[in-house]
């Protein structure tokens, strides 16, 4: 207790760091009981799930088809782009939702940021098509071709025979 003029003042500062420690301690102890009980459940399933591995079991599962050939086939980069943008647009789409169910309770200045938004993914979409992402043209594969042999050997020349001497008469 501190005394100033005459009045009790009492200080609570090493109470409220204690409620601090508390909201931290519960936070640390949910984060340990998560991590427990996830390894509870690898561990567990470890050790009662049969083990009876054989190559039919480990091969790759491709919808009923037999696999051929190897895994690692590389793709047309084609496929990575178009599914980066639609991932990026179907993204960025989800904010309208909540835009969209508070429209009449913020206004006009929820239009104008709509409209604004809108605009940056209609330039993104432009950009995207301008550089030519968008298009789905097969190309001819470029195969490079093999170079002419430069040093082969010389076909051997036939030796001319000596001509027959003409019959004198």
């Amino acid at each position: 207790m501190i005394y100033i003029n005459g009045l009790n003042i009492e200080t609570k500062t090493t109470s409220r760091m204690d409620a601090q420690l508390t909201e931290f301690g519960k936070v640390f102890l949910f984060l340990l009981v998560g991590v427990v009980f996830v390894a509870a459940g690898f561990i567990t399933s470890s050790l009662i799930r049969p083990h009876r591995p054989y190559d039919e079991k480990l091969s790759t599962y491709e919808c009923g088809e037999e696999p051929k050939g190897t895994a690692w086939v590389q793709f047309n980069i084609r496929f990575y782009v178009i599914a980066l943008i639609f991932i990026i647009f179907d993204v960025e789409l989800l904010f309208l939702f909540p835009w969209a169910t508070v429209f009449k309770k913020i206004g006009p200045v929820a239009l104008i940021e709509a409209v604004v938004f809108i605009s940056i993914l209609a330039i993104g979409l432009a950009y995207a098509w301008a550089k030519g992402d968008l298009n789905w043209v097969v190309p001819q594969p470029n195969r490079p071709k093999l170079p002419e042999k430069k040093f082969d050997k010389p076909a051997k020349k036939k030796v001319a025979e000596p001509a027959e001497p003409a019959p004198t008469a």
